[in-house]
């Protein structure tokens, strides 16, 4: 009887394995929610019209970055899905910014850890420097939970592409920036 009781808790957890994997390529697979289309409206205008620091307290204006392709990746540095992330946007950075494509990190996070973190591993595009700003405007671009790392990604026309929540694999990302960078 016991063997059976094990069998079957083996089948269940396999078929619910199954399930859930299913569950979570179709949500990655599907186009973005219907509501996400007029909250990222007003989140891009408003993510346009912000400026925030970086670490060495220089303002930056975000509009600056208008008519790119904007990869706007909030994070923080107590995050490890966040900084594991980091190194692969950094390539992409480099490798697609003769396409008009533009990454910037926003912290939320104090101003030290972020100076210390960058110290340690630089990235090649700006890190800025959110604080309660930043936590309104992933909210507004349809970051409800304020769950990290959360990644949007803005075509050239101000149109969401990708709303992201947890780690972004580079090859996904990559496949984003190729079809919208040769828009």
């Amino acid at each position: 009887m016991r063997r059976s009781s094990v069998f079957l808790v083996g089948v269940c957890a396999a078929i619910i394995g199954v399930l859930a994997g299913s569950r979570v390529g179709f949500l990655r697979s599907s186009a973005l929610p219907q509501s996400a289309t007029a909250v990222s409206a007003a989140g891009v205008a408003r993510l346009f019209a912000s400026h925030l620091n970086d670490p060495a307290g220089h303002s930056n204006s975000l509009l600056q970055w208008q008519g790119k392709t904007l990869v706007v990746n909030f994070w923080a540095t107590w995050c490890p899905p966040c900084r594991e992330e980091m190194p692969a946007f950094s390539r992409l950075q480099e490798r697609y910014a003769a396409q008009g494509v533009q990454f910037v990190g926003i912290a939320l996070d104090s101003v030290e850890n972020v100076r210390t973190y960058h110290a340690l591993s630089p990235v090649s595009y700006p890190l800025l420097i959110g604080g309660p700003e930043g936590g309104a405007l992933a909210r507004d671009l349809g970051n409800k939970s304020l769950s990290l790392p959360y990644t949007v990604v803005i075509n050239p026309q101000g149109e969401v592409r990708l709303m992201q929540m947890g780690a972004l694999a580079e090859s996904d990302l990559e496949r984003i920036l190729a079809r919208t960078a040769d828009r």
